[in-house]
């Protein structure tokens, strides 16, 4: 059972005060013998369940670890999956979903609410797969995403036909590599925050991300913050963050 479930319970006087912190007294967070701990309290603390890095992990790992997930919290995400990790658990749960594109694999609860707006920008086509990790992400978290894709400064006049669906989010995902200049341009026009994706699309000047980073660190522009190259679920969460931020206070 959740977290959240039993807190509800106990709120509608479903469940005793007793057999809500008999729940709340178990250690915050599962062995899976020794290669991993589980945070199963992660949602209480930080609003957000625990996501899979899939990448580099073993075979077995994987699969325990995203069949537990599943287990405790009904759905689950994992970043960085290859196909292969996909077919080790698709049989096992038939419900699970990978995007080739993003590398996200996941099993989401049906009839999923998504609230206010987030706006995630691509400078160009190549940048689509870091911008689809952080696009998904949001979703995942509940987030309403409008994705604004191959509107970087060569053709500028491309980004100022969605300003409008821009301007209106909470905030907006800018993700560039190159010269990494989306993100300056889009934090001169909007009034909320920018999170910038430096990616490691370009040639060898570019250094694998390096010269976005540099870039979107230096902006001049305000209200701007960077995460780290190709880190598009980072992005997405913290995106997550400020929407909910948002959100609750168009309705207080």
């Amino acid at each position: 059972m959740e977290a959240r479930e039993i807190l509800n319970r106990f709120r509608n006087g479903e469940i005793t005060i007793e057999e809500a912190e008999h729940y709340f007294r178990k250690e915050p967070f599962e062995e899976m013998g020794e290669y991993a701990k589980l945070d199963s309290h992660r949602e209480i603390r930080s609003g957000f369940p625990e996501v899979i890095f899939s990448s580099g992990k073993a075979d077995e790992h994987f699969v325990h670890i995203f069949k537990k997930l599943y287990e405790d919290n009904g759905e689950v995400l994992g970043t960085r999956a290859s196909r292969h990790q996909y077919e080790l658990v698709k049989d096992l749960l038939p419900g699970v979903k990978y995007d080739e594109l993003s590398h996200i694999i996941k099993i989401e609860k049906r009839d999923k609410e998504h609230i206010g707006k987030i706006a995630v920008c691509t400078a160009g086509t190549a940048d689509i797969p870091v911008a689809e990790e952080a696009a998904q992400t949001a979703e995942y978290f509940g987030a309403h995403v409008e994705r604004v894709f191959d509107v970087g400064v060569s053709g500028i006049h491309r980004l100022f036909s969605r300003l409008e669906v821009i301007q209106d989010a909470t905030c907006v995902v800018a993700v560039a590599g190159m010269e990494g200049a989306l993100a300056s341009v889009l934090g001169g026009l909007v009034n909320n925050p920018v999170i910038a994706v430096p990616t490691s699309v370009g040639y060898g000047a570019s250094m694998n991300g390096l010269s976005a980073l540099l870039t979107m660190v230096n902006s001049c522009a305000n209200g701007i913050a960077v995460v780290n190259i190709d880190n598009g679920y980072g992005a997405g969460y913290m995106a997550t963050q400020i929407n909910r931020l948002a959100v609750r206070g168009w309705k207080k």
